[in-house]
């Protein structure tokens, strides 16, 4: 776009698509996802250990890819299920 002054004006789009990463269960090693929980999410003990009880439950919202993947590799480490899920724009 042009205002005629030569000044030009550009528009970026640079949104990259969120993730959340959701833990569906905790497995049969409790603390250890408890702690895993911890360190992704910098949480309590205490409030990571609720948290994760609330399986299946949301840990941490609109991310980007390669953090949501790597907050589910350390979850999974732990031995909880966890996945990072898409969530689409709003209307879509």
């Amino acid at each position: 776009m042009d205002d005629g002054d030569g000044t030009g004006y550009v528009t970026l789009v640079c949104d990259e698509p969120s993730y959340d990463v959701v833990l569906l269960d905790c497995g049969q090693r409790e603390m250890d996802v408890v702690r895993a929980v911890r360190q992704v999410t910098g949480l309590s003990l205490w409030h990571s250990r609720v948290l994760m009880r609330g399986a299946p439950v949301a840990v941490l919202e609109d991310w980007p890819r390669d953090l949501a993947d790597e907050a589910v590799a350390v979850l999974r480490s732990a031995g909880a299920e966890a996945e990072a899920r898409h969530e689409p724009e709003p209307g879509r």
